[in-house]
């Protein structure tokens, strides 16, 4: 599997000790920004035309920094505070926009509450990553990062089932076997989390459950794949405004991928005692 960004690999793992790389993590998540610009204007009531004023901005900015983005060498300087100014403003736009639908203030649209949600906290994670990606062990970082993904795998499910007609029986039959897949794997990565906590020299068990997520993750992406296919050929029956959020989560299982290949050779290596 090889779908590496610009600038290489990330996370990258030398001596048992693994970082994110901030400018490759920079390309992805800027663009996964401007799309939920797009999707939140796209799920917004034609009633609040300053919030759909506003997501469009936000279309924009990120926009023009993914350009400054292709064309830089390091992140740094005023690119860097440019980015981490956006991805703030975006948090804060988020948040208030679940604000106003938790306390019934405004009309939802088609933005679920939990998707705004989602998406703040998909946005939050880029920011620390931009802030200062802390050096991590191997393990540590593994664990981490599947109970983030795992998470966000398992609400993607969840958005999809409410978005395809009644009538995609046989698609929305597998939908549900993949929610029920994912909330027990969540479930497990959260207890290995929290036994990681005991910094044990070796824990085997990670391997395991590791090659079980990445084969649930690659059913889950193809699944995506399949079901953008179909919405590109409007063969397939939903209420989903655009196959770009399709692709959208598409690529997001190819980033969480991506991220257990790079660092499953390493835990082998430094945290089990098989090596």
């Amino acid at each position: 599997m090889s779908r590496n960004y610009v600038t290489g690999n990330s996370p990258e793992c030398r001596n048992c000790v693994c970082e994110f790389n901030r400018l490759t993590e920079a390309l992805f998540w800027s663009r996964i920004m401007q799309e939920h610009a797009l999707f939140i204007k796209l799920g917004l009531p034609a009633n609040e035309p300053e919030l759909i004023e506003k997501a469009q901005e936000f279309i924009e900015r990120f926009r023009e920094l993914r350009k400054r983005l292709k064309k830089a060498y390091k992140l740094e300087g005023e690119l860097l505070k440019d980015l981490i100014d956006a991805v703030k403003d975006i948090i804060e736009f988020k948040a208030k926009l679940l604000r106003l639908l938790i306390q019934c203030k405004a009309e939802p649209g088609s933005n679920y509450p939990l998707l705004l949600d989602h998406i703040r906290r998909e946005a939050m994670h880029f920011l620390e990553l931009l802030k200062k990606p802390e050096a991590k062990e191997p393990l540590f970082m593994l664990l981490q990062e599947q109970v983030f993904w795992l998470r966000i795998m398992k609400e993607h499910i969840e958005f999809i089932i409410h978005l395809l007609d009644p009538s995609e029986r046989e698609l929305l039959n597998q939908a549900e076997g993949l929610r029920q897949t994912f909330s027990r794997l969540l479930e497990t990565a959260r207890d290995l989390e929290s036994m990681a906590e005991t910094k044990p020299k070796t824990f085997n068990a990670v391997l395991s459950f590791t090659r079980n997520v990445i084969t649930a993750a690659t059913e889950l992406r193809n699944f995506k794949a399949t079901a953008f296919e179909l919405a590109e050929l409007c063969e397939l029956l939903s209420i989903v405004s655009t196959p770009l959020l399709l692709d959208h989560v598409r690529r997001e299982a190819d980033k969480f991928l991506d991220e257990m290949e790079a660092l499953l050779p390493s835990v082998r290596k430094c945290n089990t005692s098989i090596g």
